[in-house]
């Protein structure tokens, strides 16, 4: 095992993230150009704390939804609502943003419908606006505003994937899990665990990664690791924090949970 040298940690307010790959800069130079950011990466590799952190470090607001099927247009945009006092406008997350010149942040936004996807449109090039048919108004983002959207490139498909006319109205950024050292540290600061164990974990994590392309759908992302360093550090058996964190919620197939096991017996025996 090697020593790991700590940097100085990324913290804003107390919300620590640990940088990768100059990805700090690179949202700080497309905010100051007033561009929309798309974010590509696999589930639990740090996109949501990304955002979460270059909102709090650049004093903005943060708006997130979290896109699904269901997902419609007036869920972004707003609605007429009743009241005691009768009919009123409620604006969506979307338009809080526009208006007060937040970041509105999109999670998984392939999963929403295609037509409620369109109103971003308007809002990712260099209009910035927002027209809110149903009130008449059109509205000019605030000159902080900025539009934020993620998803998980293993899970297109020909339903599901970004139409290219959208795709390439945005700056867009890859991110993975992250290097071994990098993602020790993140176990350490995260879960103020020793360096043995955040070793013996990531080291356990790049075994369990190989088996992408076996039975598993998803490889242990850092989060589940985070989960599982935090259920140890508190008093948990290796085996079975390692168990309900990292082999349950990667499968259903109890087969397939054994096998892991038989892989994380080898380092934690």
């Amino acid at each position: 095992m090697q020593d790991i040298n700590i940097d100085v940690p990324s913290s804003v307010n107390g919300l620590f993230y640990q940088e990768q790959n100059n990805e700090i800069s690179l949202f700080e130079h497309a905010n100051a150009h007033q561009l929309p950011v798309l974010i590509k990466g696999p589930t639990g590799c740090g996109k949501t704390r990304f955002i979460e952190y270059m909102a709090k470090k650049l004093n903005k607001p943060l708006y997130t939804v979290a896109c699904h099927d269901d997902l419609t247009a007036a869920d972004l945009v707003g609605r007429h609502l009743i009241g005691p006092n009768g009919t009123y406008w409620q604006d969506g997350p979307l338009t809080k943003a526009v208006r007060e010149g937040g970041i509105c942040y999109l999670d998984e936004v392939v999963e929403a419908r295609k037509d409620t996807t369109v109103v971003l449109h308007p809002l990712a090039d260099e209009r910035r606006i927002l027209p809110l048919e149903r009130t008449g108004e059109l509205l000019q983002a605030a000159p902080e505003f900025m539009l934020v959207v993620s998803y998980n490139p293993g899970y297109q498909n020909l339903l599901k994937g970004m139409k290219p006319s959208t795709r390439q109205r945005f700056v867009a950024m890859r991110f993975d899990y992250p290097a071994p050292d990098v993602e020790q540290k993140i176990l350490i600061k995260e879960c103020n665990i020793d360096e043995k164990l955040a070793y013996t974990l990531v080291e356990l994590a790049t075994a369990l990664r190989r088996l992408e392309h076996s039975d598993l759908e998803e490889v242990a992302s850092t989060r589940l690791l985070i989960y599982t360093a935090r259920m140890i550090s508190s008093g948990m058996p290796p085996l079975q924090a390692c168990r309900c964190c990292l082999a349950e919620p990667l499968t259903d197939d109890i087969a397939t949970v054994n096998a892991l096991m038989d892989v994380v017996s080898i380092y934690f025996e």
